[in-house]
């Protein structure tokens, strides 16, 4: 039942964050830079929501990956703030959800049912981030945002898998 009820939560918080990632856009229009570079900060907020989330909840192995995707993050808003700049653009300020609302609070759940949770919540938010990126490479905008989005895919798609892999494991 708990997992039943984490899933849930996850998919409600991950509806409420696929409105501001730029996924879903007009139609079938590909996605602008803006877009992208706006999805692609709110997927940082994500990972960094995932470390404050673990720094109050987790075990030393969802704190040290949260901590590595989190580093990741800013290593990743680096690069982009260079792109940004150089486009300039702003990108587009999206609603912020709170990661710990799609994660299993610890007084309902033990040990291995938060990790599922945290794996889980995981998994949708690279998809969304993913697919961002192929569908902007189906028409890109700037040759530069195209280079790092495809430098990017490989990454993303090698952590979701890790995430499904530990999640079906645990």
């Amino acid at each position: 039942m708990r997992i039943l009820v984490a899933i849930v939560l996850t998919f409600i918080s991950t509806a409420a964050l696929a409105d501001n990632t730029g996924e879903r856009t007009a139609g079938d229009r590909t996605p602008t830079a803006t877009d992208v570079i706006s999805g692609l900060y709110s997927f940082s907020r994500f990972q960094q929501g995932l470390l404050e989330s673990t720094d109050l909840k987790g075990n030393a192995e969802v704190k040290n990956l949260a901590a590595l995707r989190a580093e990741e993050a800013a290593k990743r808003d680096k690069a982009l703030k260079q792109i940004q700049e150089a486009i300039g653009t702003e990108p587009r300020a999206g609603k912020t959800t709170s990661v710990s609302a799609g994660l299993v609070e610890p007084e309902n759940s033990d040990g291995p049912t938060y990790v599922r949770s945290f794996y889980a919540a995981q998994i949708p938010e690279y998809e969304s981030a993913i697919s961002l990126l192929e569908h902007y490479l189906k028409g890109p905008d700037n040759a530069a945002l195209a280079a790092f989005a495809r430098e990017q895919l490989p990454r993303l798609r090698a952590q979701v898998r890790d995430a499904e892999r530990t999640m079906a494991d645990k």
